[in-house]
């Protein structure tokens, strides 16, 4: 029976067969999705920080690129999914808010989608498919019958990557 997988803030869901996964509000966060075409095995994942190590005593592995990623990909290898074919796709790391100067808070989208890149190739993840930057916010839906990403934002097209 297929699902509605909703995936919260800091937060990292799997699913598979016609499951749809999806996570809501994207701005300076990143939507990842791993999926595997074989077993139709797909895990989404709603990254708010690029680097655990910066931030003492948070214990959800999922608030972090480094940790969420390595989570929601060895989730995913119990369910069945196989390294090699796994490919990833992300959306979100938006600008959205203008910061003066040099600040990094301004700028934490980009650097979020920095430490994604960096932690899927540590983990040889290939990366398909990437809808970051710009100053807008993105609802993102993965469909596990077919791989499919879907990126959502108002008043724009919805677009397939």
């Amino acid at each position: 029976m297929s699902q509605t997988i909703k995936v919260g803030m800091a937060d990292l869901k799997t699913g598979k067969d016609t499951d749809m996964i999806t996570t809501l509000g994207l701005g300076s966060c990143i939507g990842i999705a791993l999926y595997d075409p074989s077993t139709k095995i797909g895990g989404l994942a709603h990254i708010m920080l690029p680097d655990s190590t910066a931030i003492k005593g948070s214990n959800n592995i999922a608030k972090f690129a480094d940790t969420g990623i390595v989570e929601l990909f060895n989730q995913m290898i119990k369910m069945g999914a196989k390294k090699p074919r796994i490919t990833a796709r992300i959306a979100g790391g938006a600008k959205m808010f203008a910061v003066s100067g040099n600040s990094t808070i301004g700028n934490v989208g980009e650097r979020n989608a920095e430490s994604v890149r960096k932690t899927l190739k540590k983990l040889g993840i290939r990366l398909v498919a990437e809808d970051c930057g710009l100053n807008y916010g993105r609802t993102v839906e993965l469909y596990c019958d077919t791989g499919k990403f879907l990126i959502k934002s108002v008043g724009k097209p919805v677009k397939e990557i």
